[in-house]
């Protein structure tokens, strides 16, 4: 790709999305292309932009997403809004000549058992985690649908695994957040009502590997101008925290110092990630 290059992040919204039009924006090798407004689960709606927006490159950072309670909670919904971004961004910027694509998919893709650390030859190898089964399912299609378009039309399209971000932008709704901007929201409401403990889902022992939004928007631009495999490759940091030393730290910085007490009887999800 020749600078610059016209770029439209599909999800611009997101935790990772902000990041990236930040880093796009502040660098004179991107063009960023004004899409916040389509709809990306109306594959009519991407197709009449794409069709006159002169795209270059496109990265897939939207869709439906939610911690825990959220899967539990509405697996329908999770499931068919990112199979309709996937079954209408990925055609569509086939069509309208978009020369790179970047789908980024999750790490809750990998099967549960899978060993550590995960590596892409892992993925189809066995069952995901249930709690997150129906997102991981249509993420896992995205990645399918990437790699269908590679075979049968030679295109450049590429995805990703990302590790859990975090950072600005990021959703702390009490339904739908992740836990580092769940615990952020409920470490400071913990303060804030003077609250002598702090219930947290789970053991505390699952470890997880966290990227800061920043960093893996960096890593995005990064592959898309470089990379080139029908393999996925892993964008993450290499290192993990348990739930209970990232709770521990979050209330250390947010100025809460009440007990800390975890329920077991929630579920844990994945023992490593």
């Amino acid at each position: 790709m020749n600078a610059p290059t016209r770029l439209w992040i599909a999800g611009a919204t997101t935790v990772t999305g902000h990041a990236l039009s930040r880093l796009a924006a502040a660098d004179a090798s991107w063009t960023l292309i004004d899409g916040e407004a389509v709809d990306l689960a109306d594959p009519a709606a991407v197709d009449r932009f794409l069709a006159t927006a002169r795209a270059d490159a496109v990265i897939v950072s939207g869709g439906d997403h939610a911690g825990i309670a959220g899967n539990l909670r509405r697996p329908a919904d999770l499931i068919t809004n990112n199979l309709l971004i996937a079954a209408g961004v990925i055609p569509a910027a086939h069509r309208h000549g978009v020369r790179k694509l970047l789908y980024l998919g999750s790490s809750c893709i990998y099967p549960r058992a899978a060993a550590q650390p995960y590596a892409p030859d892992a993925l189809w190898t066995g069952p995901v985690e249930p709690t997150s089964a129906a997102y991981a399912t249509a993420k896992l299609a995205g990645l399918r649908t990437v790699s269908a378009y590679r075979a049968q039309h030679r295109a450049a399209f590429i995805s990703a695994i990302a590790a859990d971000v975090y950072g600005p932008g990021d959703d702390f709704s009490p339904d739908d957040s992740h836990v580092v901007a769940a615990l952020i929201r409920r470490a400071e409401e913990a303060r804030t009502t003077g609250a002598a403990s702090l219930s947290i889902w789970g053991t505390g022992a699952p470890r997880r590997e966290f990227i800061y939004a920043d960093d893996l928007a960096s890593a995005c631009l990064f592959v898309l101008r470089g990379y080139d495999d029908d393999a996925p490759i892993n964008l993450g940091r290499g290192e993990t925290t348990s739930i209970a030393e990232l709770a521990e730290l979050i209330c250390e910085v947010m100025g809460y110092r009440g007990r800390l007490e975890f329920d077991a009887s929630k579920p844990d999800g994945v023992p490593l990630k």
